[in-house]
């Protein structure tokens, strides 16, 4: 009942404001700024590179600029990237992924105006490490007690959709990859998760930087090396893989079924809503970490948040998805007919990944790859999410709420390993809806701020 009622809401929510608002926020900023993303997108690489190679500078006034990006990654780069993409192909169809990429390219964009705004408008913090995100901005967006209203808005959002029910979706994506590998009761899953947390939670935002700018990137890149093997191993599937990613972006109803106008707005909805939770362009939660910079150019740090983006949804989630095609879809794989016969029976996106690997490496290998990289993602984002929704938290009840929220947060984690998968991945997206709403209404408020910024910077829009 509770399901059906969410899918309901999330149904028309994302149709009519939530599709509408991350595409049209993210081409207002892409024309505003003459395609930033693009004519920055060397800068950006530039920077990031940089950043690497001093990867061990400590500041002791915030983070680093190669540190806030981490942050940001670690916080983008989970179940969205292996579950939700799955998810979004299995529903919306291999298309799904063509609109998701739509959506990230014209995020990079948004995440850019965000940036910039955070960094604006960051308070420092009493402890002289800087703390800022969506709050302050939203704040300065609007005068007097609607300004404070829609932050406050914002903020009750961001604890529920980060510190709570995102976290559910987290170690639900554990609990369901854990129990498809090992065979481990999802309810001791979630036991075990909650508990690494509970001793996480207490090592503050400083201890989280050190452990995910380490395990984070190498989680990436062991990932993308296993995928590199699955596309040589299928190589000859790939083009055609490519290929049906934009065939079905225009004609999904020839995969999912249905008729034209219903499969492609199923397609489109799926893109947008994993694309948002995937990267998180236009959600609100990234400004929380590049806030922490110990930067004075928020064009700077702007264009190194666009990169978080790109590698999110055109590098890791695009290789998961391509995995996916080329195995279970194209050639001889048992959905290469469509959405018919028995393997739907056993296919399912909690586990599409994972028989997508399994093809090519053994199905008790590829549930063991999938599930051990999966669980440092997501771990990673739980982790950064807590601390943003901690942020906000602490801007609603100050500093004595912290305590009410760390049990509140590992009583949500330990929920979402036993809830269904459906019923945690409706309530993470509606809750995402509550928060991007106000944030997007800023973000259009507030355009003369950031392209004032972006032509200080030499990059006259």
């Amino acid at each position: 009942m509770l399901l059906k009622l969410i899918q309901s809401l999330n149904a028309c929510l994302t149709d009519y404001a939530l599709m509408f608002l991350l595409i049209g926020i993210g081409l207002w900023y892409s024309v505003k700024t003459r395609f930033v993303q693009v004519r920055c997108f060397r800068d950006g690489v530039r920077r990031v590179r940089e950043g690497y190679a001093t990867r061990g500078e400590r500041l002791a006034h915030g983070m680093t600029p190669f540190q806030a990006f981490l942050t940001a990654f670690a916080a983008q780069i989970g179940a969205g990237n292996l579950i939700g993409a799955a998810g979004a192909i299995l529903t919306g169809g291999p298309g799904a992924i063509f609109w998701l990429w739509v959506v990230s390219f014209l995020g990079m964009a948004t995440v850019y105006a965000e940036t910039v705004l955070a960094l604006q408008t960051r308070p420092k913090a009493r402890e002289r490490h800087y703390q800022g995100g969506p709050v302050y901005y939203i704040a300065a967006a609007f005068e007097g007690e609607k300004g404070e209203t829609l932050a406050n808005f914002f903020a009750v959002a961001a604890v529920l959709a980060l510190g709570f029910f995102g976290a559910m979706v987290q170690s639900n994506a554990i609990g369901a990859t854990f129990r498809y590998a090992f065979g481990v009761p999802s309810w001791l899953t979630g036991a075990a998760v909650a508990g690494i947390c509970a001793a996480a939670f207490l090592g503050g935002s400083r201890r989280i930087v050190a452990v995910m700018e380490r395990l984070t990137p190498a989680a990436a890149g062991f990932f993308l090396f296993g995928g590199i093997v699955i596309l040589l191993a299928r190589i000859v599937y790939l083009p055609g893989a490519v290929l049906m990613i934009f065939r079905y972006a225009f004609a999904p109803q020839a995969m999912i079924g249905g008729g034209f106008g219903a499969a492609l707005k199923i397609a489109v909805s799926q893109g947008v809503r994993r694309g948002l939770f995937s990267n998180e362009a236009g959600l609100g939660s990234l400004p929380h970490a590049h806030a922490q910079a110990y930067v004075t150019d928020p064009h700077g740090q702007g264009v190194v948040a666009m990169m978080g983006v790109f590698a999110d949804s055109f590098v890791v989630l695009t290789f998961n998805a391509l995995v996916i095609l080329v195995t279970l879809y194209a050639g001889d794989g048992p959905l290469s007919q469509g959405y018919t016969g028995a393997a739907l029976l056993t296919l399912n996106q909690e586990n599409l990944t994972q028989a997508a690997f399994g093809s090519v490496f053994g199905g008790g290998f590829g549930g063991v790859f999938v599930a051990c990289c999966l669980f440092v993602f997501a771990l990673s984002t739980i982790l950064n999410w807590n601390l943003f929704g901690r942020l906000n938290m602490i801007y609603l009840f100050g500093r004595d709420s912290n305590t009410v929220y760390s049990v509140a947060a590992l009583l949500f984690l330990f929920l979402g390993a036993v809830t269904s998968t459906g019923l945690v991945w409706e309530l993470a997206d509606f809750c995402n809806l509550l928060m991007t709403l106000p944030n997007v209404i800023a973000l259009f408020v507030l355009t003369g701020r950031v392209l004032s910024v972006t032509r200080r910077a030499g990059q006259e829009p």
